[in-house]
């Protein structure tokens, strides 16, 4: 639920993006009529030096062109650093806005998003502008310029010259068009092989440990294969149109020079101006051949753009709602309903109503596949109900901007992940600058602090993605400190004991009773009799319907068979926080 709106830094960017872009056209135009030196210093040395025999003459004009040509130099370094600084700003400009666009979009699937493709989408319009063939676009629009000015030596030799350049644009066209699908291919073949490289990294230890990687590197093999296959068939129509081009540019302006040369015998043309002829007709067709040769890299930057928009726009763009003031430790859910993104598969969730007070945890249970996870994921904001309300504090959960949300509401999925950073900084959200008295704070109250102590470097351990300092257990109640960091009202708890040993759970425990005391709520998606211990009612699941309601010991009797077991297991698991808080 990222707010897709321009500040004051976005406007500004736009506003130096419009004056590179402004600057590489100025550039241009003047590079490209300081070119004109070099066939007008020609026609000027083969029909007056020649003729004259002043060696003075040639030595001014020897001067001259050289002046021309630093000033070219320079305009021409200026331009291509400033073109480059185009694509950096384009990038600066979108970076934050299409980084949330990601991270909102896998949110809301669930972790089933386009994953980062959209930023490397963002480097190839940046690598567009950093290489040759985008100042070629802006010399293109100068070639009928140079062809024209051939027509003022002899019509013949300007004819010569546009039906060449025509046919080189028809190839240019062919080109683009043969090309286009098998790089598209080619793309989507390689973007299979990263995500499945990037999938088998993520699943390291149960890949290694499962004897899978032989399996996986020959499936991710074939697949590069593919790639690797679709992309020289790119290469090999493109290469084909590109050594074409080239080869035909060069013959060109040799047929150029043999029609210059009969013009000059028939004295129906200068010697001068044949061979500016000849150099106009290669400058005019230089931008052609480059775009020729890097037609790849400007298809993959056209891709890039259409994905971009496309993956921008659907995501409907918000204004940021009013500030709230911090909201009471009430949830109310009200005939929630959640339809599955499956054609013709029944509801998530459906007739879901219940209250959460403050001071008060209600313990959600059921089987695997009951709707619990998706019910937390409701509550979280992440999924849009098809029916029904999920209010905090009276107010629906889009009053709230996600990242005021996120400070409201702690959660503690079922996957636990950090990121690249110390202890301090995956406790505090990953700010840059960590509250250290609160992440000292939040470390305490999931009773953890002491467990980062005996780290290598306790909070300023680094942390890799996967945690692996770290057990099971320990992942877990760091990540329950990352909960608390913000001093939510309201604790959302998806399995949270699923790696925690007995002192673990009495340290989850523990920290339920705290909230509870600071009239705070948890809500705890478990089915393990520890976690519901220190729950005041329960909540039955069974097939995404609400099949129960009330006090935990009620709920347990009427809906359990082994009652008496699991209410023994309960007793023993409520005294430890008590004896811990005591």
């Amino acid at each position: 639920m990222a707010v897709r709106e321009d500040t004051p830094e976005v406007s500004l960017g736009r506003i130096r993006g419009r004056a590179l872009f402004v600057a590489v056209v100025l550039f241009s135009v003047f590079t490209n009529l300081l070119m004109l030196t070099g066939p007008l210093f020609m026609l000027q040395v083969y029909d007056r030096v020649l003729s004259s025999r002043s060696e003075e003459t040639l030595l001014a004009l020897l001067i001259l062109v050289a002046a021309l040509y630093l000033f070219y130099w320079l305009l021409d370094y200026a331009r291509g650093r400033v073109a480059a600084r185009i694509g950096t700003r384009l990038q600066t400009l979108l970076n934050r806005r299409v980084f949330v666009a990601v991270v909102e979009r896998a949110a809301l699937r669930g972790g089933k998003g386009p994953g980062t493709a959209a930023l490397y989408d963002l480097d190839a319009l940046r690598n567009l502008s950093a290489s040759p063939v985008f100042l070629a676009l802006f010399d293109l629009p100068w070639t009928p310029l140079f062809l024209a000015a051939i027509f003022l030596f002899h019509p013949l030799m300007g004819w010569l010259a546009v039906a060449g350049g025509a046919l080189l644009i028809v190839v240019s066209v062919i080109n683009q068009l043969l090309s286009r699908r098998a790089l598209d291919e080619a793309q989507r073949i390689g973007h299979g092989a990263q995500r499945l490289a990037r999938q088998a990294e993520e699943s390291g230890a149960l890949v290694w440990s499962q004897g899978m990687a032989p399996v996986l590197a020959e499936r991710w093999a074939q697949v590069q294969d593919r790639a690797g296959e679709a992309a020289l068939r790119a290469n090999d129509r493109g290469g084909t149109f590109t050594s074409f081009s080239r080869a035909f540019r060069l013959f060109l302006q040799s047929a150029m020079l043999a029609l210059g040369a009969w013009l000059v015998l028939r004295n129906q043309l200068t010697p001068g101006a044949m061979i500016a002829s000849s150099i106009l007709l290669g400058r005019a067709l230089v931008p052609v051949e480059q775009i020729l040769g890097q037609w790849p890299t400007i298809q993959r930057a056209r891709t890039a753009w259409r994905s971009l928009a496309e993956f921008l726009e659907a995501l409907p763009a918000r204004r940021p709602p009013t500030e709230l003031p911090r909201p009471e430790a009430r949830l109310k859910v009200s005939g929630l309903a959640l339809r599955s993104d499956a054609d013709g598969a029944p509801p998530v969730l459906q007739g879901i109503d219940f209250e959460l007070a403050p001071g008060e945890a209600l313990g959600v249970i059921g089987k695997s596949g009951a709707g619990k996870t998706s019910l937390a994921r409701a509550i979280l904001g992440l999924v849009q109900p098809a029916a029904g309300q999920v209010r905090l504090a009276g107010a629906t959960l889009d009053q709230y901007a996600p990242e005021i949300l996120g400070r409201h509401i702690g959660c503690l999925p079922q996957d636990v992940r950090f990121f690249d950073g110390t202890v301090a900084e995956n406790i505090a959200h990953m700010a840059q600058e960590p509250d250290a008295a609160r992440v000292v704070e939040a470390a305490k109250l999931a009773r953890v602090h002491e467990i980062v102590l005996r780290l290598p470097e306790g909070y300023d351990t680094e942390l890799s993605a996967g945690g692996h300092l770290l057990s099971g257990g320990q992942r877990q109640r760091l990540a329950l400190a990352r909960a608390l960091y913000h001093d939510p009202v309201l604790l959302v708890l998806d399995e949270p004991n699923s790696a925690l040993d007995a002192e673990g759970s009495e340290a989850l425990n523990a920290v339920v009773a705290d909230m509870k005391k600071a009239r705070k709520s948890v809500l705890i998606m478990t089915h393990r009799p520890s976690a519901i211990a220190v729950c005041d009612r329960l909540l039955v699941l069974d097939g995404g319907r609400q099949k129960a309601l009330g006090p935990r010991d009620e709920v347990v009797r009427a809906m359990m068979k082994n009652a008496s077991d699991v209410q023994r297991a309960m007793g023993t698991a409520a005294a430890a926080p008590r004896e811990a808080t005591g």
